[in-house]
């Protein structure tokens, strides 16, 4: 396809898309009208669903299906850049030299690692009471796991993360989110439904299904922002082009 076929694609879907915005906009309540049929609407169903945090009951009760295609797009983006950043035969594992960390850095980092695992723990099992959820804390999880890089080095990063165990890690959990759908269909309802028992308002075991996908978006996210940061890591330190030497020898 022409550079000018291309662009005139673009200009045509955007234009389309610019349209069809529009339209859409145009059915929404105006600024400041104390009319808000969506929110409303979506209150009342968390409430009747026993999910205290409104958010988590639309992205993982009212909506769960295109909260499934969202978490879809990370497994796709992990799948993405394993297959890109995969280490090619023009290239060769390097050791990476041991990095000089500052003492102050090397303790706070070591003391905040297991309290930031712990809140990312928190923030996910809390997901259908307060804010936060699977997606927030998921990447507080992986973002927690990091301190080992920052207090030490990338060999200590290494050793705390195994990659090939969380790169199955990551597709049983988005697995699991779509499995966990059928559970709708089992019991004749829709797929993704809320066909568990609710349990009791405001506390850990209730929302019924919400608090179990929940965990499985969790799994998955921290789990793909940890592979994804791995992938990136290695290349920039830990892989090196052979040298032409080498690429002789070894053709």
């Amino acid at each position: 396809m022409s550079r000018r076929a291309r662009l005139r694609l673009f200009l045509g879907a955007a234009v389309a898309i610019a349209v069809l915005y529009t339209l859409a906009c145009t059915g929404l309540p105006h600024f400041g009208t104390p009319i808000h049929p969506y929110g409303d609407r979506a209150v009342a169903a968390s409430l009747r669903q026993h999910t205290a945090n409104t958010i988590s009951s639309i992205n993982f009760d009212q909506r769960a299906f295109d909260t499934l295609g969202e978490e879809s797009i990370l497994l796709a983006a992990v799948l993405g850049t394993t297959a890109l950043l995969r280490r090619t035969d023009e290239e060769r594992e390097l050791t990476p030299r041991p990095a000089t960390v500052l003492p102050s850095t090397r303790l706070f980092g070591t003391l905040l690692l297991p309290v930031a695992l712990l809140i990312g723990v928190y923030v996910v099992a809390h997901g259908q009471l307060s804010p936060g959820g699977g997606f927030q804390g998921g990447v507080v999880l992986a973002s927690a796991l990091h301190l080992a890089y920052v207090a030490a080095d990338y060999r200590a990063l290494k050793q705390v993360r195994p990659r090939e165990l969380l790169e199955g890690v990551d597709a049983v959990a988005a697995a699991a989110f779509t499995t966990l759908g059928l559970a709708g269909l089992v019991a004749g309802a829709a797929y993704l439904q809320n066909v568990l028992p609710l349990g009791t308002f405001n506390t850990l075991s209730s929302g019924g299904l919400v608090p179990v996908i929940n965990a499985a978006v969790g799994v998955e996210v921290a789990c793909g922002v940890i592979v994804l940061l791995a992938h990136f890591l290695d290349q920039a330190l830990a892989t090196t082009s052979r040298s032409p030497t080498a690429q002789k020898e070894s053709s």
